[in-house]
């Protein structure tokens, strides 16, 4: 083995990568980005969950736990409900994730210590505000007693849309996300470049296509792998694992849909930044980690800082999350959750307007 013939072809590749921006940049961005996801962005202690307060009691004392349940900031008081209804409603809206119930006889319950005065009502769709509701169990209740009053009482957990706190309920609606973003994002990214590096695209450019039509004509087709990958996973959801849909199955394969187009969206966008298929490859594994981490399927959102929590709104699973958990475990519908449907079609809207105009501009 020459020495010299070796260091030759290792001083190549290494002027070759330098050429090479993009893959140069990911070797800097990729370690980068998980260093400051997992430092700063993920918290695995839940904190300020949305909750809603229903004080039946009205006394000073159960005026006095509320505050002393928001000074430990696991929840916040976001809404004040009047009726136990009004607390149904708003957890399978996905407005909060918690509720704090006071009963009428509170303090009856607290001096007898023979009855939980307190219910933390929790969404059981989510399985990190199930860890919260582990938290708030264990909340003192001593110093809101009498000195002669009987042994502490306990908080009473009532768990919401999964009352067994099966993990596979909570785990397989989010996997849906997962699957589509992961295949969506990166056939249709490399699809598009390839077509390129194949030629075919000067062949289009040759005829009176549009570049509308171009990009969508590119799409469509994968809108179809798309709702076929979502079938096979609720169908194996509920073959396997038993996990329910109370929502509509209409509304369930809409939200898809509509997820499907945002993340090709995101697929298309990259397909005109990349130059080879490997650089596609590479900026969709660039774009899953964030989503994976921050949408909420693997870690509690709550627990994230205000910029990481800004940075996951606007990326396409953290709404598709809300959707499918809302729809499939706590039946909620479309019209209740329209915020997230409105942020996946501005997102959609927004990639493909730029793609197109990148396309127009590579045309020209």
């Amino acid at each position: 083995m020459s020495l010299r013939r070796l260091s030759s072809i290792v001083l190549k590749e290494l002027r070759q990568l330098r050429r090479d921006r993009l893959t140069f940049a990911m070797i800097i961005g990729i370690p980068t980005m998980q260093l400051l996801l997992f430092g700063f962005a993920i918290n695995l202690d839940v904190r300020h969950l949305d909750a809603a307060v229903l004080d039946q009691a009205g006394t000073a004392r159960s005026r006095e736990l509320v505050a002393q349940l928001g000074n430990a900031q696991v929840i916040h008081a976001a809404y004040r409900a009047r009726t136990p209804a009004d607390v149904a409603d708003l957890l399978r809206a996905g407005k909060v994730s918690a509720a704090v119930v006071v009963p009428p006889d509170f303090e009856a319950r607290l001096e007898r210590g023979d009855r939980a005065p307190l219910q933390i009502v929790v969404d059981g769709s989510d399985q990190v505000v199930q860890q919260a509701a582990r938290q708030l169990a264990a909340f003192p209740l001593q110093s809101l007693k009498n000195p002669d009053a009987r042994a502490a009482p306990g908080v009473e957990i009532v768990n919401f849309y999964n009352p067994e706190r099966r993990a596979p309920v909570n785990t397989v609606p989010g996997l849906i996300g997962v699957i589509l973003t992961m295949t969506m994002v990166l056939f249709t990214a490399m699809a598009l470049v390839r077509e390129r590096e194949r030629g075919n695209m000067e062949m289009l450019i040759a005829t009176p296509v549009s570049p509308w039509e171009l990009t969508l004509g590119k799409v469509l087709p994968f809108v179809a792998i798309g709702l076929v990958q979502v079938s096979v996973v609720l169908l194996l959801g509920r073959l396997i694992f038993a996990v329910p849909i109370r929502g509509h199955l209409v509304d369930v394969y809409a939200a898809a849909l509509v997820f499907i187009v945002a993340s090709l969206s995101l697929g298309v966008f990259l397909s005109t930044l990349a130059r080879s298929q490997f650089q596609s490859m590479q900026l969709a594994f660039f774009t899953f980690l964030p989503q994976i981490l921050l949408s909420g399927f693997m870690f509690p959102y709550a627990g994230m800082p205000r910029p990481a929590q800004w940075l996951a709104e606007i990326l396409p699973l953290t709404h598709f999350i809300r959707l499918i958990r809302g729809i499939a475990l706590r039946g909620a519908g479309l019209a209740e959750l329209w915020p997230e449907l409105a942020a996946l079609g501005a997102f959609t809207v927004v990639l493909l307007g730029v793609s197109v105009a990148r396309v127009h501009k590579r045309l020209d």
